[in-house]
């Protein structure tokens, strides 16, 4: 299981942009704490500690403890919406935590052994990670900080399925109870290929008449004297 990540949250009584507007100049984040069979709840959290907290891999696939004056209460962040230009965060949904009920939460991959892949090592290929996390369906007690995948011996033009991941016990992902189909690739080697572009209709010729007025190229009348 995950480290316990600790927010400090108050609860706010008033609701809309404006409201949310007058939070953020004064430093804080709306945030809203659902689910477990309660009413939503609004919340408020303090910018600067919260950006200093999300700066820690940690936090996206922890379990966390919202403490609102001296009741506390497990949750997992579901969703963070940030400033399209500045590095604020705007809002924070939090979703409650019960020891009994699965909870859905996306984890990070962590690729070991990159550096001496078979593939890339011995054949010069190129690493290509095609996805960075995973979503995964556990019970709380279950849930996995992140999941190890070592390509060490992963070859040239070959890839690792969602299906070949080695998870926890207890860990499964929901993608994979919807079908074959559903099954994707997480990482791959592959040769890195070169890209020949050919020239425009037109460009031809307007590279060899600069060609010649760069002198690289003799004309005709040149190559008459030339030979005189």
């Amino acid at each position: 299981m995950s480290n316990q990540i600790e927010l400090l949250a108050e609860d706010r009584s008033d609701n809309g942009k404006g409201a949310s507007r007058r939070l953020r100049r004064a430093g804080q984040v709306p945030a809203i704490l659902y689910g477990g069979g309660r009413d939503p709840r609004a919340l408020c959290l303090h910018h600067e500690t919260l950006i200093h907290q999300m700066s820690n891999e940690a936090f996206f696939s922890s379990i966390l403890t919202v403490t609102v004056g001296k009741k506390s209460q497990p949750c997992v962040l579901k969703d963070v919406q940030r400033h399209p230009a500045k590095p604020q965060i705007m809002h924070v949904d939090l979703q409650r935590v019960l020891e009994d009920q699965e909870i859905r939460v996306r984890v990070p991959v962590h690729f070991i052994n990159e550096d001496i892949a078979h593939g890339a090592k011995q054949e010069g290929g190129v690493v290509s990670h095609l996805m960075n996390e995973v979503e995964v369906s556990c019970l709380p007690k279950h849930l996995p900080e992140y999941i190890e995948l070592d390509i060490a011996e992963l070859k040239l033009d070959e890839s690792i399925m969602l299906s070949q991941l080695s998870l926890p016990e207890g860990v499964s992902i929901p993608e994979l109870a919807q079908g074959e189909e559903r099954d994707q690739p997480v990482v791959a080697i592959h040769r890195i290929k070169a890209v020949v572009i050919e020239p425009e209709e037109g460009e031809e010729a307007e590279e060899a008449e600069a060609e010649a007025e760069a002198g690289e190229v003799p004309t005709v009348k040149d190559e008459e004297q030339t030979e005189d």
